[in-house]
Parts: C-alpha cells; structure tokens; sequence
C-alpha cells in the first residue's frame, strides 16, 4: 500500500538521424563552404527528400537540428543559436520578431512555401453539426465547442506553432476587432476561448505526433478515446487524408485563420559562405518546378505567383488575422491558456530512485523537477512549468513504492504549492532496487481514485528509470494487468524516459500499449526532457 507523507517545504542533429528528442542547441557541425546549418521546425522533416535534391542541384547541404519556436526563440535571443548555426527555419518568425534580442539577430528571410492553420473533421460530424456546404467563423465553432458537440486534438502552444497559430487565430478572431490582441482583449473574450477550448481532448508537442496519434486512435491501435477532429496546418491534414479510411473535411473560418509562411532566415553572425549557400538555396527552392515538387509532396502552398495553387487547397482567398503587436501580449495569451483556459493537466511522475541514482544522476532528477517549479527562468521553462490548477503527483521507487505525494496547483498564487514541490524534489535520495513495474502499477492506484473525483482532466504518467527491472513483476506481467484496466485507465499515456542503462524495448513496449511515447535523456539532461514532455501533458 502506498502512504502518504507530510512534503518538505522549502523555499539538434542531422536530419538523417534527427529525433524528436535531440537537443536543439547542439552543433550540427563546424561551418564549412557550401553547408548550412539550421535550427528549424520539426515538422519541416519532409522536406528532406527536397532538399537531398537541392544538395545535388546547388551544391549546397542543409544539415537541421529541431526545436520548438518558443524554445527556438530562447536560442536566438540568447546568442546559442550563433553558436552552432548560420540559419533558423520556423514555420514564422512573427514571435521571434517581437523579442528585441532575438529580432536583432535575424538577417535576410525568405519564404518558401505557406500552409494556414485550420480545423479538420469527418464529414459526418461536418453535417452533424450543419457545416456541410457553408463557412462559419471562429464564434460557431467555439459554441459547438463548448456544448461539446465535438472533440479536437490541438499542439501546445509554447512548444509546436500550429497549436501557438491557432490559439492566436481563435483569440484574434473572437475578438473582432480587427487589430493586434492586447491583454484587454484577451480577457474580454476569455469566456468564449474556456469554452472552445472545453472540447480539446488532446495534446502534443509536435503537429507530426498529434496526426499519428490521431490516426491511431481512429484505426483502434491506441487505447486512447478517438478524437472528432484536429486542428493543424493544413498540409498536415491533407497528408494525412492519404492514409485515413474516412478522410477529414477542412474547415476554413470565414473570419480569418493564421498561416506560416517559413521563411528560412539567415543569422546576422553567418559567415560570407553561408551567405552564398543561402543565396543559392533559397533561390532553387523558390523555382518554378521545386514549388510544385513541394506543394506535391509536402501539401504545402507556393508562395511565387507563377505556381498557382492546385485543386486540393478548398479556399485560396484566406483573410489572415492580425497578431499580437508586443511579446507581452503573446506570452499573456499563452499564459493564460494553461492557467485559465484549456482543461487542467494531471500528471503523475514514477520516479527511479534506486542505488544506480546515487550521485549525478539523482542530483539530475532532483534539478529536472525543480526546473518545472519555475526555477528555470528561461522563456521556455516559464512556460514549462507546473501550470495553475494542474494536479502533480510525485511517486518515488527503488525496490518498492516509497512513497505518494499529492499536489495541486492553485490559479491564483501558486508560489507556496510550487515551493513543496520543489522541497520534495530536493529531499529525493537514492538506495535500493529497481521494482519499475509493480511500482508503475501502484501509480494506477492512486490515477484511479484521482480520475473517480475529477475525471475531466488531460493525464499522463511519466516514468523515469535508469536501470533494467529488478522488481517480481516483470514487462510481461505490466503487459497482463494493462490490458485489464478499464478504458479510463488503459488510455493515460505513459512517457518513459529512458536515462542511464534503461531497457529500450521494454519502456517501447510500456509507451506503446499506452498511445504514449518515449524520450531519450542518456545524452543530455534529464531537465530537456523532462520539459520537452510538458508539450504532451
């Protein structure tokens, strides 16, 4: 049985081997002729096949490693991105533009392709809800929203743009107002977003992990509850279509959407060669035949007037709706999305403290939890932290379950709550076996009793663990008793972490009968991921 005790209080990579877990500030190479380096989207991964041929076009090689835009925004303001690149590509740089360290440190930018940000449903749920045939406005879909007439997966906004895109398209449309949002027009239309807000059902840290997920919820091979719809860039969407049985119905709001134009933007401190590369790349790119070849492959749009857009794009005249005029604004918006306006999160760690933690390893542990108590001051670690109204559980093992601590963040003043979290996190040490998986099943124990009270929350379980199993319940057993946990239980996501001698294909195992994934921490901070992970939660 788990007790309960009293809390301490307390005061990137090539593109040919990337992984969503790569850290973004790691050098991609030294610069060299007739090579450039870029922090870039992941979702530009696509590409990969265009710009193998533009290498053999232009002699030029694009080496990426990936972030997301408000992490990447952090790397340019801070000069790391100088560091190891000669350019970003962002599906936009309109926040980086609004940062003053980072704007300064942007050279030339030029667009290749554009994809807006929209709504995709079923066509039965599209005549359901009466849509068939007309277009309606941001306002009608955040009330079918909030009568719960529909469900929809969205990416969180500090970590993946298309979620940042349509949480500032949706707040600028309901405004109505025409001009950039303010904080005086986010509150006044904050009633409306709680409610279109209400049907999202589920998160990610990337627009390509959310349409996989998606999919799998739809063909039944992820345990998760199936989603009516997605809002995501409309290329995402239409490849997606490609491999669904009943393809979803693009809504475009007839009051505006928010597009991205990626523009691949050189830094101010590239050298004279990069410069050249860029030239010569971005002036292939925009070509007449590599336009269509990218529209073709990536579904995205042509952005020279000599390529017009084909048959699939259902409107070609979109409104583009103003953005935020201030960083401010944009970091208010985005704030009060997590504190206020989208479903609170349920989170619960399940934590390896056994004796291979001694050491660095535990101190990691303890730095990565604090971290998200708001210790990290960075751009991103403020939005990474534990949100207001969000339910944290801490579950310690080694050879047994130590212990269960329960917290809950309140809205307003959060700074105590976020103090015992951290006290909790310093008072971590290490000894004992490594029990993972009757330790695991223990935290469905306290999930359960926590769901019965309020089940309308987004949950997830993050495992940690250092080390192979060396508990009397083995994969195979979790694998048992998984399967025979009822629908609520058996769709919670779980994120293992894989950190030190971790058993890969058994922590696989655990994020794939639970629709959850893996994030690999052996090569970097335990922090990184650990942060990486709050874009799924």
């Amino acid at each position: 049985m788990i007790r309960r005790l009293v809390p301490v209080l307390a005061a990137g990579v090539l593109l040919a081997g990337c992984s969503d877990d790569a850290d973004p500030a790691r050098p991609v190479g030294d610069a060299e002729p007739g090579v450039l380096r870029v922090l870039a989207g992941s979702e530009l991964a696509d590409l990969q096949p265009v710009l193998d041929e533009a290498a053999r076009a232009t002699g030029v090689t694009v080496k990426l490693s990936f972030t997301g835009t408000i992490e990447g925004a952090d790397k340019v303001a801070s000069g790391t991105a100088e560091q190891g690149f000669d350019a970003v590509w962002f599906s936009s740089n309109r926040y980086l533009e609004l940062v003053p360290e980072a704007q300064k440190r942007l050279g030339t930018a030029t667009k290749v392709m554009s994809s807006p940000v929209v709504l995709g449903l079923p066509a039965a749920k599209v005549r359901e809800l009466g849509w068939e045939g007309k277009r309606v406005g941001w306002a009608e879909i955040a009330a079918a929203a909030g009568q719960k007439r529909f469900s929809y997966g969205m990416t969180d906004p500090s970590a993946s743009n298309s979620g940042f895109s349509a949480l500032v398209g949706v707040a600028a449309a309901l405004s109505g107002s025409g001009s950039a949002l303010d904080a005086a027009k986010v509150s006044a239309v904050s009633p409306q977003l709680k409610e279109f807000f209400s049907a999202q059902t589920l998160s990610a840290g990337s627009s390509g992990w959310l349409s996989d997920a998606y999919a799998r919820r739809a063909r039944g091979e992820d345990p998760g509850a199936k989603v009516d719809g997605l809002i995501n860039y409309e290329s995402v969407l239409l490849s997606l279509n490609a491999s669904m049985p009943e393809p979803l119905t693009l809504i475009y709001p007839n009051d505006g959407v928010v597009t991205a134009d990626y523009p691949l933007t050189l830094l101010t401190s590239s050298s004279s060669d990069a410069r050249e590369a860029h030239r010569k790349l971005t002036e292939h790119l925009r070509g007449a035949d590599v336009q269509r070849r990218i529209m073709e492959s990536t579904h995205r749009r042509p952005v020279v007037p000599q390529v017009p857009p084909d048959a699939k794009f259902a409107v070609r005249d979109l409104v583009e709706l103003p953005f935020p005029g201030s960083q401010s604004a944009v970091d208010g918006l985005i704030t009060t999305y997590f504190d206020q306006l989208r479903r609170p999160s349920r989170t619960l760690y399940v934590l390896d403290t056994s004796g291979s933690m001694e050491g660095d390893r535990i101190e990691g542990l303890r730095a990565a939890l604090i971290g998200l108590t708001g210790a990290d001051s960075s751009l991103a670690g403020r939005f990474n932290r534990f949100h207001g109204r969000e339910q944290v559980t801490l579950v310690p093992f080694n050879s047994s379950v130590r212990f269960a601590l329960r917290y809950e963040v309140p809205q307003a003043d959060p700074r105590p709550v976020l103090d015992q979290i951290r006290g909790s996190a310093q008072s971590l040490d290490a000894g004992g076996g490594t029990a993972i998986y009757s330790s695991l099943r223990e935290g469905y124990d306290v999930l359960r009793q926590q769901i019965t009270a309020d089940p309308d929350r987004f949950t997830s379980i993050v495992l940690m663990t250092d080390g192979e199993n060396t508990g009397s319940e083995d994969i195979e057993d979790f694998t048992v008793f998984h399967a025979t946990l009822p629908p609520e239980l058996r769709g919670i996501p779980v994120f293992p972490v894989l950190f030190g001698e971790s058993a890969t294909d058994e922590m696989e195992r655990v994020a794939k009968m639970s629709g959850g994934k893996v994030f690999d921490a052996r090569n970097r901070a335990l922090s990184a991921a650990f942060k990486e992970i709050r874009g799924y939660q």
